[in-house]
């Protein structure tokens, strides 16, 4: 497959598996009363920032918005691009336990087990020596097996970002593993130096193309509807 072809599945794949995705479970979850935990007194105060009143509208939208815009689509971002990987064929679901992936690096043609994360900045202090014992492990595992493995074919790939975007939680990961960033890492799994600047290219352009103000305003309105006859708030 040439890279023309490959940067236009994986916009495909983003702009269906993740952006799609993500409108449709929004108005199938997150348009709905029964999904939340709410607290009356905050969801009063938000609705007064968001509205300047306290109304269904303003309810909803103090809900709607931080489900929607948050965790809802940075919780499934890193096991999309996993799935995707391995649907694609350039890499491997791994068998071995705390590592995601498996694919052979197209710089240096030699096996690597990649743990995946999603930005140079989402992991804290106490996820480092869990992540280094998981490396361990694996080598601990290979040596058993008689696999050829070093240091450097023990990796944890970062899905987007630069080299000097990450947090010194990664850097000390870096000292005994590398951390592979960005377009060195799209590079290393696709064999196209260039693949990651080009997909943001392509994934900037089809962004603008979309069409969302209908499926957020549909949401927060459903949900506004719903709270207008619920018993939890008094409007009068």
């Amino acid at each position: 497959m040439n890279e023309n072809e490959l940067l236009r599945i994986v916009t495909k794949y983003f702009e269906e598996k993740i952006f799609d995705n993500h409108k449709i479970n929004s108005l199938k979850n997150h348009s709905k009363l029964k999904s939340y935990k709410i607290n009356p007194i905050l969801v009063k105060y938000l609705s007064k920032v968001l509205e300047d009143d306290f109304t269904p509208i303003g309810i909803a939208k103090a809900l709607y918005f931080p489900r929607v815009l948050g965790t809802s689509i940075n919780t499934s971002f890193g096991t999309r691009i996993q799935n995707m990987l391995v649907e694609l064929k350039l890499a491997d679901g791994s068998l071995i336990k705390g590592m995601d992936i498996e694919f052979v690096d197209k710089i240096d043609h030699r096996k690597k087990w990649c743990q995946l994360k999603s930005g140079p900045n989402t992991i804290n202090s106490e996820d480092v020596n869990p992540l280094l014992k998981k490396f361990s492990t694996v080598a601990n595992l290979a040596r058993t097996n008689q696999i050829s493995l070093n240091n450097s074919d023990l990796i944890l790939g970062v899905l987007y970002g630069t080299e000097n975007q990450l947090s010194q939680h990664y850097k000390r990961i870096d000292e005994k593993h590398p951390v592979i960033i960005g377009v060195e890492f799209w590079h290393r799994i696709t064999g196209f130096p260039d693949f990651y600047n080009k997909l943001v290219i392509n994934l900037d352009k089809m962004i603008l193309s979309l069409d969302t103000e209908q499926f957020f305003k549909k949401g927060y309105t459903e949900l506004a509807e719903e709270i207008k006859e619920s018993e939890l708030f008094n409007f009068e």
